[in-house]
């Protein structure tokens, strides 16, 4: 079975600059200004129905202007000159396309938010969406998130068919965690019990949480 790749890094402007055509890089340019306009003249907040910032509906059609292949980085640059607070970046997660979410959640490290978006990242893990579940494990993911919570998004990484190359961190929060190792051992028992095939990588995340436990069961075939 072939499973998804990691997430392709986020350009900057500049490679984008090289990577658009005229038009596209046209389009660019006004939408950061619309952005920046943005974050130095921030609207009061509404007290009747939403009007909304001329950046957001740019934020929307992305990957139609520049392309779908260059969406993440557009809309991450996006987020980053408009310097959205948690109630925008809340607001496009919600109402946005699954590409839409997963620039949000890919933005997250760029932003001063603490942990205030937290419940971004847990809803994203509760989905089956791989890119959204790889998304959700990246650096903010690796800074905040709680152990318990984290364990459980690195055996959803398992259990969906995300490589563990996508969750930032793990040789560092992975080292020694017992608790993980006993989880990732358990979850090895149960697919071979099931005649099912246990990701190889799984291997690779247990001798970093308990280097000296005995090894995971393995399947005949295992995923590569």
């Amino acid at each position: 079975m072939t499973r998804p790749p990691v997430l392709p890094p986020l350009l900057t402007r500049k490679e984008l600059d090289d990577l658009l055509g005229g038009a596209a890089r046209a389009w660019l340019d006004e939408a950061l200004a619309e952005a920046a306009h943005a974050a130095a003249h921030p609207d009061p907040a509404p007290t009747g129905g939403y009007a909304v910032p001329p950046w957001e509906l740019r934020y929307a059609a992305a990957g139609r202007h520049c392309g779908p292949e260059h969406g993440d980085s557009v809309r991450a640059l996006l987020l980053t000159e408009a310097r959205a607070a948690l109630p925008t970046l809340t607001r496009l997660y919600d109402q946005g396309t699954a590409a839409e979410r997963r620039a949000v959640l890919r933005t997250l490290p760029a932003l001063r938010l603490g942990d205030s978006a937290l419940p971004l990242v847990e809803d994203a893990l509760r989905t089956n969406d791989t890119s959204l579940v790889a998304a959700a494990v990246g650096p903010y993911a690796a800074a905040h998130l709680a152990p318990h919570a984290w364990r459980h998004a690195v055996l959803k990484c398992l259990f969906t068919g995300v490589p563990l190359d996508a969750v930032d961190e793990l040789p560092r929060r992975a080292r020694g965690d017992a608790e993980l190792a006993r989880m990732l051992h358990d979850f090895a028992a149960e697919r071979t019990a099931a005649g099912r095939t246990v990701p190889a990588d799984l291997h690779h995340a247990l001798a970093l949480a308990a280097p000296t436990a005995p090894p995971a069961p393995t399947s005949p075939t295992q995923e590569s």
